[in-house]
């Protein structure tokens, strides 16, 4: 599985009557293929997995796959409450045809650490698709330790760890690890840079529902070595990705997806919408960057 370049773990567009939006999901998923993204996530935390029906989920992991054709990586979100649901999950994405998996520790039960290595063994052995960890602490609520992490990354189709715990100490501390055929993802993207200046070459951003191409634009010109058009890209984006970091990030991701013309709908509840103040203020800033 290629996680090379850009990942969009992709927005869930809804309709004004709440059900999902698949024409407008369908044409991001284009969008973004024609951007130069490297794939696509679906039901990732982006994509508000945690609202959608069984047969909702199908519908997205299905509409994702048809629209990608195969041009590009793609990655389903299997996170659960339970290992038992990661692992049907991850039995569905494969009839589906997905190239691989991305996968939390379970939620709410704050699991040890060796609960956490019995959760990613039992899910590894039930599935022959390739597993990216995903260390989202502020989400979960336990933390993948690094020791964990070198654990699990023994295990054959474990093959990456999404870094978002928001700590690049740690995540530098795995970089320069260099854990063999084990590939350290960036997943914060206010520090996308560092990742970038460090070596990471994989990025699964939630930004890059707003900013496909140039976060393509800036994974190539790390790679060329070109450090200040890095900079001047991450500048010119940051003011937004700062404001989707400060709180609100779904519907900021939602709502940036205007600038490709795509009307992306509101976020469901447990989440609240935008106020309109803050509606207009995140529209002045994609305004500000340019259109």
């Amino acid at each position: 599985m290629n996680v090379e370049g850009i990942l969009v773990p992709i927005v869930t567009p809804f309709a004004a009557d709440g059900s999902v939006n698949l024409a407008a999901l369908r044409k991001l998923v284009e969008h973004f293929v024609q951007a130069g993204v490297g794939g696509i996530v679906a039901c990732g935390t982006t994509g508000e997995y945690y609202t959608l029906t069984a047969i909702e989920r199908e519908q997205v992991l299905r509409t994702v796959i048809e629209a990608v054709a195969g041009r590009v990586t793609t990655v389903a979100g299997i996170n659960s409450l339970s290992t038992d649901d990661s692992i049907a999950h991850a039995a569905q994405a494969r009839e589906l045809g997905y190239d691989g998996l991305l996968c939390t520790a379970p939620p709410y039960s704050l699991a040890s650490q060796e609960g956490i290595l019995l959760h990613f063994r039992k899910l590894a052995k039930a599935t022959p698709l390739p597993i990216i960890l995903y260390d989202f602490p502020q989400r979960v609520g336990v933390q993948i330790a690094e020791e964990t992490v070198h654990e699990l990354a023994k295990v054959p189709n474990i093959v990456g760890v999404k870094e978002s715990s928001g700590n690049f100490n740690r995540a530098l501390s795995l970089i320069q690890a260099r854990i063999p055929d084990f590939q350290i993802i960036c997943g914060a993207d206010d520090t996308a840079a560092d990742f970038l200046f460090w070596g990471v070459r994989s990025w699964i951003s939630g930004g890059a529902n707003v900013f496909p191409a140039e976060q393509v634009a800036m994974v190539k010109a790390a790679t060329a070595g070109r450090w200040d058009e890095v900079r001047s890209l991450m500048t010119g984006m940051y003011p937004v990705i700062q404001a989707m970091e400060s709180g609100d990030y779904n519907q900021k991701a939602k709502l940036g997806c205007s600038r490709h013309g795509v009307n992306a709908g509101t976020v469901r509840v447990p989440l609240a919408p935008l106020s309109a103040a803050g509606e207009q203020a995140f529209r002045a800033m994609l305004d500000a960057y340019g259109r």
